[in-house]
């Protein structure tokens, strides 16, 4: 794990409106601590286009551009162009910031445009695994089994019944120089990633593990404990991919995935036959991932 100290300065101030525990605030809090106020940010249809307030107030020192829910990419190389034209595409700092549904879905498509198109811009996606802004819809970054008001389990069983698309391997499949996870549960760690992409020109990604007491029916309370009950878990690595390179930021001894489940209502109804299955499917993306950070290191 990163050892590092994280600054007192703060670039996202009090009277915002989100949720209690809404674990995206403290990804944005460390997000901006990383990258600082020289920064331009745009943030799509999603929770944080409401958590800053109401205009002419908000609650974050940088400036935003607030965009459509699928269009965070396209708008980070308009950003990015506009600063060239400037002559200041190399003294600031540009930010997307969108949620899981915008970005595994929605906005997938620009994401790949401006990874395609080399946009020296870092994109963040803060992951609560679903729609939560618009009613806690299933988005593809949804895990099996979970309840959303779209797979509203019932008698039927009717839960999330596909695995979780992972855009963090999308992401390096399109040979970006940089893309890492993170979560809110490790500030330290999520910092120091932040503060790499920082210094790595050319398009950066990373996914930061977000805990939503709303959406996943859990007490505000425990929002940190649940985030870190998935990396130790194994059902959120953290890690990091540079130039094609793996690196496991934290190889915990795992604890069941079942004390992850228990947390949180969305998962109250699944019986032990799905609880095994997704214990199963942690267990395989886990040695892959290991098979992997040993591969890319031997080259």
């Amino acid at each position: 794990m990163v050892k590092t100290t994280v600054p007192r300065d703060e670039y996202m101030m009090q009277g915002h409106v989100a949720c209690q525990g809404c674990g995206a605030t403290i990804a944005m809090r460390y997000v901006l601590k990383a990258l600082g106020d020289n920064t331009i940010m745009t943030i799509p249809a999603c929770c944080w286009a409401v958590i800053p307030g109401v205009w002419p107030q908000h609650s974050l020192k940088v400036p935003l551009l607030y965009t459509a829910f699928e269009v965070t990419g396209a708008a980070l190389s308009g950003i990015e162009a506009a600063l060239k034209a400037k002559g200041q595409d190399d003294e600031i700092n540009v930010l997307g910031f969108a949620g899981d549904g915008g970005t595994a879905d929605i906005g997938l498509q620009a994401l790949s445009g401006m990874a395609e198109r080399g946009t020296n811009a870092l994109y963040v996606m803060y992951d609560n695994e679903a729609y939560m802004n618009t009613g806690i819809q299933r988005s593809g970054s949804t895990p099996f089994g979970a309840w959303t008001t779209t797979t509203p389990v019932g008698k039927k069983k009717e839960w999330k019944t596909e695995f979780k698309k992972s855009v963090a391997e999308i992401m390096v499949a399109h040979r970006i120089p940089y893309v890492a996870t993170a979560s809110i549960a490790f500030p330290e760690d999520l910092y120091a990633k932040v503060q790499k992409a920082k210094s790595i020109k050319g398009p950066k990604f990373i996914q930061i593990f977000s805990s939503c007491p709303t959406g996943w029916k859990h007490s505000p309370d425990i929002t940190v404990e649940v985030a870190r009950k998935a990396v130790l878990s194994h059902m959120f690595p953290l890690y990091e991919v540079e130039n094609g390179v793996y690196k496991i930021s934290q190889k915990p001894k795992p604890i069941p995935v079942k004390e992850y489940l228990k947390l949180q209502g969305r998962f109250r109804y699944l019986d032990e036959e799905a609880i095994e299955k997704i214990q199963e499917h942690v267990d395989r993306e886990w040695e892959l991932l290991l098979k992997k950070e040993e591969f890319t290191q031997s080259l």
